[in-house]
């Protein structure tokens, strides 16, 4: 009878333990997953602020161009050519800064944000990059639970596993006096 029951609580413990090692392959298949898709966050975090940096810098130059134009429009005053010139680039000069404040607005509504500015599109970006962080440590501080727990379960099955050669060879001594009575 306590053989058997032994018996049965080994095997209750070989399937926990298979059941715990299952869900730490899980879990670690989750983590990198979670790892993978933090990479793509950051690496997406990165080709959108470089972008927003690019288009920010034409959009200077263009405004840096406009006004001086503007200015030397202005000083051109009485002079016709001069000033027909002028105006075509100006016009020019306009045409393309409202190309790319166009290029920037699309760009900001492409993801998600309106005038408000790249700025805080980069901040919903860390947002979600920090979350999918946390999660990720939230999923590995589970996998190292889950690990401790596997460990405990082994060092406990280990130890019945002793108690079972011990109570094993104790049964077979006590089987063999009574063999000899």
């Amino acid at each position: 009878m306590a053989l058997e029951g032994i018996k049965a609580k080994m095997q209750q413990l070989r399937v926990e333990a298979d059941a715990s090692s299952t869900k730490v392959e899980e879990l670690t298949t989750k983590v990198k997953t979670l790892e993978q898709e933090n990479l793509a966050k950051e690496q997406e975090i990165t080709s959108l602020t470089h972008k927003n940096q690019v288009v920010e810098g034409e959009l200077e130059d263009l405004h840096g161009r406009h006004d001086d134009l503007k200015k030397q429009l202005d000083q051109a005053g009485g002079h016709g050519t001069q000033n027909e010139a002028l105006q075509r680039r100006l016009q020019i000069l306009e045409e393309e800064a409202e190309e790319a404040d166009k290029n920037l607005r699309e760009t900001n509504d492409k993801y998600g944000r309106s005038d408000s500015g790249i700025s805080g599109r980069n901040i919903d970006l860390c947002i979600r990059l920090r979350q999918t962080d946390v999660k990720a440590g939230h999923y590995e501080r589970k996998v190292q639970a889950l690990e401790s727990a596997r460990d405990q379960w082994e060092e406990k099955y280990e130890e019945m596993s002793k108690k079972y050669a011990q109570v094993k060879k104790e049964l077979e001594d006590f089987q063999l006096e009574i063999g000899n009575i």
